[in-house]
């Protein structure tokens, strides 16, 4: 049985977000919010602490979190990266995995990835939209940081080869089909704010919680 006190959130907002013009993607606002808050009602009450991965603007994330850190080792490595910087991180044996710019992610997505690791008994549960893994919305087992060590000094960076060398499981999360929505630019986010019903009712005049230039 996996409780909340089992848990460690992660939010991954370490990335450089290239694709929208190299700007901080989880402090864009987004329906009145900087997109992390949104990713972090998620995770709050759910687990045990939230932590955010980040590898600038720390200032910003400070009072969004219970605990920011920064990536193990610089240089903007990738998501792989950020994990093990939470595996590392993370006091309890599981920690559950999201994005900092998937603000629909279902309210029970925790359960979910509990209920699918329980049931199939895995060290890794991946959420399965009924076409294809996400790899960055996850429950991993914390005793896995060391291969996941090893894996990265070997030059390992692709989530899906390290999740093949464990035991894991599809989480289905596909009656959410907006749920994983790719937010990198502007337009992506309006039309996602207007699908969900939050458009805000000042589009662009929004602030961003803080978030530097």
């Amino acid at each position: 049985m996996i409780t909340r006190n089992d848990l460690t959130g992660l939010i991954l907002a370490g990335g450089q977000g290239r694709r929208m013009g190299g700007r901080d993607k989880g402090l864009e606002p987004f329906a009145g919010h900087p997109l992390v808050v949104h990713v972090r009602e998620r995770l709050t009450g759910r687990v045990d602490e939230v932590l955010i991965n980040v590898n600038r603007n720390i200032a910003a994330y400070t009072p969004l979190a219970d605990r920011v850190i920064q990536d193990a080792e610089g240089g903007f490595q990738g998501p792989l990266m950020g994990i093990y910087s939470g595996l590392r991180a993370a006091s309890t044996p599981w920690l559950v995995v999201v994005p900092c710019d998937s603000p629909a992610l279902p309210h029970d997505l925790v359960d979910r990835l509990v209920s699918a690791v329980c049931t199939d008994a895995c060290d890794i549960g991946v959420a399965f939209d009924g076409e294809r893994l996400h790899p960055v919305v996850a429950l991993i087992r914390t005793s896995l940081v060391d291969d996941l060590a090893q894996a990265l000094a070997d030059g390992e960076r692709k989530i899906d080869r390290w999740y093949a060398r464990h035991a894991w499981c599809r989480v289905d999360v596909s009656d959410c089909p907006e749920a994983f929505a790719n937010l990198n630019t502007d337009d992506d986010k309006q039309r996602l704010e207007r699908a969900l019903g939050k458009a805000p009712s000042t589009p662009g005049r929004e602030e961003s919680a803080g978030a530097s230039e």
